[in-house]
Formats: C-alpha cells, sequence, structure tokens
C-alpha cells in the first residue's frame, strides 16, 4: 500500500518495484487516474541542494477540490498560509522539525522528511486505479509501467512520461538512453549494513533484495566521494519502511555513520 522515493532519486511503486529516475520537472507522483472522477493527485518536483543532492522542493496535493501546497517548514491551502496542526474537510496536516504528514480522510497519508524522502499510503479501494510515478496499484510489479502490452520503457522513459506540462517550465528532460547502468560492486558492503543487528525486527518484514540493490546504485554513483547522504539514504529508508511495517529497529546511527 505505500510507494515511496527517497535519496539518489530511488523510486518504489505500490507494486514493489524499486527504479531509479532523476528528473528535475514537477511529476505526477501519484494520483486517482480513473476517467469519470478523481479523488487525489500528488505532485512533486526535486531540485539539486548546494551539496548537489537531489531533495524535493514542493508537494502539491489535490483532494477533491481542496489544494494543499508543501514547502519544508511551509503549509498552504487553497493559497494561503496555514499554521500546523491545520484540520479542514477531512485532510489533517500535521508538522514538527523532522516530518509533515499529511492524513485525508478518502484513504490517503502522505509523510515527507521535508527533504529527500517522501512516503504514500494508500487505501486498497484505489487497487488499479492510479497511475504516475507510483505506478498503478494492480499488485504486480513491472507490469503496465515498464511492460506495457508489447512495449517495454526503462525507468527514464516511464519518468519522463509522467512529467506535468507546464508552460513557462525550465527543466530539462533526462536523457533516456542514459539510463543508469546497474551496478554489481559493493553488494558485502551493502548486505553488511542492512543485515546488521539492529534491523533484526525488519528482515522478515521487507524485500532486503531491494533496499541491497538500491544500496549498491548509491555506492556506484557515490564514485567515492562518500558523505552521509550517499550511504544513509538508503538505510533511513529501510528504517522507516520497516517502522512502517510494524517493526522496531534498533539503534544503528551511531557518532561515525549518519
Amino acid at each position: 500500500y505505500v510507494c515511496s522515493t527517497w535519496g539518489n532519486n530511488h523510486f518504489k511503486t505500490f507494486d514493489g518495484d524499486i527504479y531509479q529516475f532523476p528528473g528535475t520537472c514537477e511529476y505526477n507522483f501519484a494520483s486517482d487516474c480513473r476517467k469519470s472522477y478523481k479523488e487525489f493527485s500528488v505532485h512533486i518536483q526535486r531540485a539539486l541542494n548546494r551539496n548537489n543532492h537531489p531533495e524535493i522542493q514542493y508537494i502539491l496535493i489535490t483532494i477533491k477540490d481542496f489544494t494543499v501546497y508543501l514547502r519544508p517548514k511551509l503549509a498552504v491551502v487553497d493559497g494561503r498560509i496555514v499554521k500546523t496542526p491545520y484540520y479542514s474537510s477531512g485532510v489533517l496536516i500535521e508538522s514538527n522539525d523532522i516530518y509533515t504528514k499529511v492524513y485525508a480522510k478518502l484513504g490517503l497519508i502522505l509523510i515527507w522528511n521535508q527533504e529527500d524522502a517522501l512516503m504514500v499510503e494508500l487505501d486498497s479501494k484505489f487497487n488499479n486505479h492510479t497511475c504516475g510515478l507510483c505506478g498503478d496499484y494492480n499488485g504486480v510489479p513491472i507490469y503496465n509501467e515498464f511492460i506495457n502490452g508489447v512495449a517495454s520503457y526503462n525507468s527514464i522513459t516511464y519518468g519522463n512520461l509522467q512529467k506535468i506540462s507546464k508552460p513557462n517550465a525550465k527543466c530539462e528532460d533526462p536523457d533516456e538512453t542514459q539510463a543508469l547502468p546497474s551496478c554489481n560492486g559493493h553488494r558485502a558492503e551493502c548486505e553488511m549494513l542492512l543485515t546488521s543487528s539492529a534491523f533484526a525486527d525488519c528482515w522478515l518484514r521487507l524485500n532486503l533484495e531491494m533496499y541491497i540493490q538500491a544500496c549498491m546504485q548509491d555506492k556506484c554513483a557515490c564514485n567515492g566521494h562518500e558523505d552521509s547522504f550517499c550511504l544513509c539514504s538508503t538505510i533511513s529508508e529501510y528504517s522507516r519502511q520497516c517502522s512502517h511495517a510494524g517493526g522496531r529497529p534498533g539503534e544503528w546511527r551511531t557518532q561515525h555513520f549518519c
């Protein structure tokens, strides 16, 4: 039921497929895509911060006729800045120093760490009804996102298809021929990090292999420039998803790590 994006442009669809997409335009993250009546949409835009790491600049949520625009430490509802906690029309917005959370009665929960990581949980009544970077929520990874009939897409093509066209937007589509190469190195190190005893309560709750693959991609992309973002974002996501699945991660951060 959970779709998320974090760190080095990683995305995990509702159906559990993980891919990378480095776009910096505004994209449809997850929307109700029924023809007749759309109950909600969530759009996001990323940009590189001063350390050259991708962060989410803003999130735009539409619930029926109600719009919520989120930036770090700022919530704007129907065009006016509001103080949190804020409640109206079946939507609750809460925020603290670390997270902004939006709960919508129609069956959506959104949690953003005000930096790189966003998680959206959707009621199962939206099965087969969604579109966007989070996929179609049909329970089958790959199908209809990356393989549609006879056509198959790489993750960059798929991501570019989710762009919201805005007449004056100044953003380039990532080049579809530059799909990120798979990374086969660093497996042992990533496995060691993700199977440390702090995560013992998580091993059976999550698909460990997906996070190992994401960690390996991070290590390759970092090219030895290992600041905390490089390694910690995927470990943090693993920890968040574990908590979300009812697990209790132990203390994995140390003075020297993350």
